[in-house]
């Protein structure tokens, strides 16, 4: 029971004050005066200003509320070095027994273990504060005992709490001297230009104490997609600058690591490993149109389309054979640039396409044996083939004859067709899932009709979509270290206008003309590894039907794995390896390779791993707590002190004892009634009279 006297005015504070005012007026007049009985009308007014204040008697019934502290226990990846995992649980055992201990009946005691572990896919670090905040905020301050945090004082979040309602205390696992090596990647390249050198910035740190004989030059070993390692003399301390080149388009995994030392913490921090993805930069494409025709201009919007092609195009409108009178100063034709292309400058170009081109002595043999050569050596040709392919003047004729992967007959179909994929086109990445497109009909998909092809007779390569009569209408092939592209037919241009429905010209072209200048998404034979949120994605591309779908998997560390592809799609076979290490991962299939980098290979738990009480410190001090290193003394007594009193001594912290409660009735007894106020001040002022009625008398 607590008693306490409190006030409920009759009226207003403000007109109590003025009537207080007036009262004493009232009582200064009467000294004034010179009555005697002033300093009784003086208590009379007083005691009716006190009734109108409306004192009472305020009994109020408590109940007693525990005291409430928290035992964060930190759980993180950084805990599992030295020997902190046990010592922050031998911690948490006692210190919860001694909470048993110190409380009472009349002074209860409640500890909250908080365990706090690393958030999956989140490389966030040690959030032992936000959790410590978020339990305190579903207790009633008043009841908040303090915390005591179980850590290796490796806290990212150190600056989410500057105050705290009572004692926080410290209990830091792990050893104050030891020492570590560390990888501090400070800039790395997302994009690079495939062909061009990227440049990282990385330094080596050396944390805590030196050790004896350490050498500040350090090598360390860069591999880039897993190849063998070469060396790189790295220097403690020092920013320095590792250049690599990009040698294909798609990502390129760069693996830099340092040699693991005696007495070293830990090797996670040794690895740094960086994706940078290659592009192309401005491919160039040189377009040769042999005549106007509705299709060059298909072939000209598809291309300017495209804001990563540089396209040079020209159209020969006048052959050497035509002479019709025309004088040459009057002509606004430009010189076609023979020599220049397709001599001095042909390597510079990534794709060569020609279009209804003929043969008529525009180039001479020696530039398309040229082509011939440049195909070999890894440049890419793309032939769309009109009725000139099947006459005299057909590229077939010429020395390109040697990269084609068909040749003509005598024949052009005149008639409609539907143009379809094949079955290893439904395979191939140019071709798959092109069908998707549009619906399927009876006879298949429904495109627009092409209404001719030429006949031609397959020599190498793969024929990826067929025409009339189930002939060769798309080829493509790989000739040396180049590609070749052929299309039998002039006609593409009718899906582009919307002919009875039109068809997927543009991405037809655009995947054909991709797949020439090697983009990595379009390989048919290629093994990929893709991280997909806690797994990888392994997934094998082949034109076989029934390749080799065994995998060996090889992890960062341990014994290697075997995976096993399902079908996912013609063509395309996949295994998702779930939620595996850490690290960097190889993949082997056929001769086909591909890594995966898991998580980061050095988390922000890492960055520095040596145990420490200085992001702690501020808060610790500003609520009076204390920090204890579990290696320098044993776990402490716990006790429940005053609030206000010393939080920490030799050998114990304590926890405040905060005497909350919850009141569960309150009472309010009148001390000054209406009806004896009105007595009270009646009798002080019969007494006044009486007492100046004598002195008159």
């Amino acid at each position: 029971m607590q008693t306490s006297v409190v006030f409920d005015p009759l009226i207003g504070w403000n007109l109590i004050a003025l009537a207080a005012g007036l009262a004493l007026l009232v009582v200064a007049g009467t000294l004034w005066r010179g009555l005697q009985g002033w300093w009784l009308r003086g208590l009379a007014l007083g005691v009716l200003l006190l009734a109108l204040a409306g004192p009472h008697l305020k009994q109020e019934e408590r109940e007693g509320l525990g005291n409430i502290g928290f035992l964060v226990v930190d759980q993180s990846a950084s805990t599992e070095l030295e020997d902190r995992a046990a010592a922050i649980e031998e911690a948490r055992v006692r210190l919860s027994e001694a909470a048993r201990e110190a409380s009472s009946s009349a002074r209860p005691l409640e500890i909250r273990v908080i365990e706090v572990a690393e958030e999956p896919g989140r490389n966030r670090g040690t959030r032992l504060l936000s959790a410590l905040d978020a339990a305190a905020a579903r207790v009633a301050p008043d009841q908040i005992a303090g915390a005591i945090l179980l850590t290796d004082g490796r806290v990212h979040d150190a600056d989410l709490l500057e105050r705290f309602p009572a004692p926080v205390h410290q209990l830091i696992a792990g050893e104050r001297e030891a020492f570590d090596l560390a990888l501090d990647l400070k800039n790395a390249p997302a994009f690079g230009i495939v062909g061009e050198e990227v440049t990282f910035t990385l330094a080596a740190e050396l944390l805590g104490t030196r050790p004896e004989g350490l050498s500040s030059a350090i090598t360390a070993e860069v591999s880039i997609d897993g190849g063998p390692p070469r060396p790189m003399v790295l220097t403690l301390g020092l920013d320095q600058e590792l250049t690599i080149p990009l040698e294909h388009g798609g990502a390129t995994i760069v693996d830099i690591r340092l040699p693991v030392r005696e007495g070293e913490l830990t090797d996670r921090n040794n690895r740094i490993i960086a994706t940078v993805t290659g592009v192309r930069d401005r491919l160039r494409v040189l377009l040769v149109s042999g005549e106007p025709h509705p299709g060059g201009r298909a072939w000209r919007d598809l291309l300017k389309a495209d804001p990563m092609v540089d396209l040079i195009h020209f159209t020969i409108l006048r052959p050497p054979a035509k002479q019709d009178g025309t004088p040459v100063s009057e002509l606004s034709l430009i010189a076609f640039p023979t020599r220049e292309l397709f001599l001095d400058k042909i390597d510079g170009f990534d794709l060569i396409v020609f279009d209804r081109y003929r043969y008529r002595a525009v180039l001479a043999s020696a530039y398309l044996a040229n082509i011939v050569r440049y195909v070999r050596e890894g440049g890419a040709v793309f032939v769309a083939s009109g009725p000139a392919f099947a006459g005299a003047q057909s590229l077939a004729r010429t020395p390109l004859v040697d990269v084609l992967p068909a040749t003509p007959t005598v024949s052009a179909i005149e008639t409609p067709f539907l143009p379809r994929v094949s079955e290893v086109g439904e395979r191939h990445p140019v071709t798959s899932g092109l069908e998707a497109t549009a619906g399927l009909g009876d006879e298949g998909p429904l495109w627009g009709r092409w209404l001719r092809q030429i006949e031609v007779q397959p020599r190498t390569g793969n024929v990826v979509m067929t025409g009339a009569d189930g002939l060769p209408l798309l080829l493509l092939d790989r000739v040396g270290e180049g590609r070749v592209a052929l299309l039998a037919s002039d006609h593409a241009w009718l899906w582009s206008r919307g002919y009875e429905g039109g068809g997927p010209q543009a991405d037809l072209l655009r995947r054909t003309a991709h797949w020439l200048m090697r983009e990595p998404e379009l390989e048919e034979e290629a093994l990929i590894a893709t991280v997909d949120g806690a797994d990888i994605v392994v997934e094998r591309r082949s034109l076989e039907e029934r390749p080799n779908l065994g995998v060996i998997a090889s992890p960062p560390a341990g014994p290697t794995q075997e995976l096993r592809l399902e079908p996912e799609a013609p063509g395309r076979w996949r295994a998702r390896l779930e939620t595996p290490a850490q690290g960097l991962w190889r993949f082997a299939s056929d001769g086909l390779d591909a890594v995966a980098a898991v998580g980061p290979p050095s988390p922000r738990e890492y960055d520095e791993p040596i145990a420490t009480d200085v992001p702690l410190s501020a808060l610790v001090a500003a609520t009076g707590g204390a920090a204890v290193w579990l290696t320098e003394q044993d776990v402490p007594d716990l006790r429940l002190v005053a609030e206000g009193r010393r939080s920490a001594g030799r050998g114990w912290i304590g926890l405040a004892a905060r005497e909350a409660f919850r009141v569960t009735g309150i009472r309010l007894t009148p001390l000054m009634p209406a009806w004896l106020a009105a007595l009270v001040t009646g009798l002080f002022f019969l007494a006044a009279w009486r007492l100046e009625g004598q002195r008159k008398v």
